[in-house]
């Protein structure tokens, strides 16, 4: 909630370039125009698209995870279905973010669910780009198809314990930030629906 003190507090934008800009990624190097007046930069920003994240359990209880490579920390990790929201708008409403939850659960699992349940919207990372995360609940995945990967996808779809997502995130094997906030999110909304 922006206060009106807030104002107080805002940068100017005074130049943007823009050294990598194509279909994945605009990188912009920015000048400001900082609240005491003076001139700041370079600032490095970029532009993704945002994504959904599904928290997906099966009709047993355990939770349906991939298991890929991060070419950013160079490890094969585990972390949930996820991915990005095929659109050109920045902001995508919440009807085509849940299109999108969908389509990834199933092409990365071959899961579908009849049990969702939105958890939250939220800037991936506010400090440097401008993409938000949609989060889901999906209750009772059951398989009904082979995955249907993108040509950079290579990922195996395996299931956990609660006991053993909270050990992975503890010894880093499941180091999505994200991914273990939605967990956090799913684990609170499930204990919500028992009480």
């Amino acid at each position: 909630m922006a206060r009106d003190e807030d104002e107080k507090l805002k940068w100017k934008l005074l130049e943007t370039k823009h050294p990598v800009h194509n279909q994945w990624l605009d990188l912009r190097e920015e000048t400001y125009r900082m609240p005491d007046g003076s001139t700041a930069g370079p600032f490095f920003t970029f532009s993704k698209k945002s994504y959904v994240v599904i928290v997906a359990l099966n009709e047993a209880g355990q939770y349906i995870c991939v298991r890929q490579y991060r070419q950013g920390i160079g490890k094969v990790t585990v972390e949930f279905p996820a991915g990005a929201i095929e659109t050109t708008v920045r902001h995508p409403d919440r009807e085509t973010a849940f299109a999108a939850a969908k389509r990834e659960l199933q092409e990365e699992t071959g899961c579908v669910s009849e049990r969702w349940q939105f958890l939250e919207e939220i800037a991936s990372l506010p400090t440097l780009n401008d993409d938000y995360a949609y989060l889901y609940l999906a209750r009772d995945c059951h398989h009904v198809s082979d995955q249907k990967l993108d040509a950079t996808e290579f990922l195996d779809y395996e299931t956990h314990t609660a006991e053993e997502i909270r050990a992975m995130i503890t010894d880093g094997t499941f180091p999505q930030p994200v991914h273990a906030l939605a967990w956090y999110m799913a684990k609170e909304a499930l204990n919500r629906t028992k009480e």
